[in-house]
C-alpha cells in the first residue's frame, strides 16, 4: 500500500494513504497514531462533513500484525437527485476505528443531512438542522454537528459541513455556511509533513448558494469550497488524505492514518500491502 515514512531523530512517522497491514519487528514499542476517516459528500446545498479524527498513544507489540483501513471519500450525488450525499468511510488502526463524515443535504427538506464522524450541512429549505457529528461517541470527540439553515429559506443558501475540531457555520442570507474548522495533530507528530495546510485534517465543507453569489468557504484541513449559481458551477472537492468534507456536487476527500514511534526497539516498521 502506499505510505511514507519520514525520520527525525529516533522517532519514525509512517503516513498511510491505503488499505494494508503494519507489521511490528521485535520489541515493544510505544507509538502515537491517529486516525482519520473519509469526508463525507457534498450535495446541491450542504457541504459534506469532515471525517472523525482520533488520536491517541499506546503500546504495541513485536512481531505483531495490526490490520490498517484508510477510509475513503464519499460521493456526491446528480444534481437531479434529492438525496444527501453519500457518507464517508471508516478508518481503522488496530482497535480504533474513526466514522466516515456525514454527506450534506440537498434542497429537498424530506431527506436531511447525514450523521458521521463531522455531519453534514442542512440544504436551504428552512429550517433544517445539520448532521450530529461523533456518531462513536467518542471522548474526546472525533468531530461535530454540520450547520443549520433557519426559516424562511435564505435564498437558496445551504449549511457548511462539520469539522473534526468545530461545528459548520449556519446559513446566513443569501450566503452558504463555511465548514467547520479541522484539527491541527502537529503538536501531536512534531516535524511531520501531512495535511492542508500542513498538520492540519478533518476540515468540513461549505455550504451552496443560488443564485451566483460565492459558496461557503471549506474548513481549515481539507475541506472543500461550496458551490454557487446552483447547476453551472460546483464546488471544490474535499483534499485527498486529509479526511475534508467538500462542496456542492463533489466527494470528499479520503482518509490517513499517521503512525509515530516514540520508542524504538531494533528493527523498523514493516508495511504490507
Amino acid at each position: 500500500g502506499t505510505s511514507n515514512q519520514t525520520s527525525f531523530g529516533k522517532c519514525t512517522v509512517t503516513s498511510k494513504t491505503s488499505t494494508g497491514t503494519l507489521t511490528t519487528q521485535p520489541g515493544t514499542r510505544v507509538v502515537r497514531a491517529a486516525v482519520v476517516a473519509g469526508g463525507g459528500g457534498g450535495q446541491k446545498y450542504g457541504g459534506g462533513g469532515a471525517g472523525g479524527v482520533r488520536n491517541l498513544e499506546t503500546n504495541v507489540s513485536g512481531n505483531t500484525s495490526y490490520p490498517i483501513t484508510v477510509g475513503g471519500g464519499g460521493a456526491s450525488l446528480s444534481p437531479a437527485s434529492g438525496s444527501p450525499g453519500n457518507q464517508g468511510s471508516n478508518s481503522i488502526f488496530s482497535t480504533i476505528t474513526s466514522t466516515g463524515g456525514g454527506g450534506g443535504q440537498s434542497g429537498s427538506p424530506g431527506c436531511g443531512a447525514q450523521p458521521g464522524g463531522s455531519g453534514g450541512g442542512a440544504g436551504y429549505i428552512g429550517p433544517q438542522s445539520g448532521g450530529t457529528g461523533n456518531a462513536g461517541n467518542y471522548t474526546p470527540v472525533e468531530g461535530y454537528a454540520g450547520g443549520n439553515t433557519a426559516s424562511p429559506c435564505n435564498r437558496g443558501a445551504g449549511a457548511g459541513g462539520g469539522g473534526a475540531g468545530a461545528t459548520g457555520s449556519d446559513t446566513i442570507t443569501n450566503q452558504g455556511g463555511a465548514g467547520g474548522v479541522g484539527v491541527n495533530l502537529s503538536p501531536f507528530f512534531p516535524g511531520t509533513t501531512f495535511g492542508s495546510p500542513d498538520g492540519y485534517v478533518g476540515g468540513g465543507g461549505g455550504g451552496g448558494t443560488f443564485p451566483a453569489t460565492p459558496g461557503g468557504a471549506g474548513g481549515l484541513g481539507g475541506g472543500g469550497a461550496g458551490m454557487s449559481n446552483n447547476n453551472a458551477t460546483v464546488g471544490i472537492a474535499g483534499t485527498a488524505n486529509t479526511g475534508g468534507g467538500s462542496g456542492g456536487f463533489t466527494n470528499g476527500g479520503s482518509g490517513i492514518v499517521i503512525v509515530k514511534e516514540l520508542t524504538k526497539a531494533s528493527g523498523m516498521w514493516s508495511l504490507k500491502s
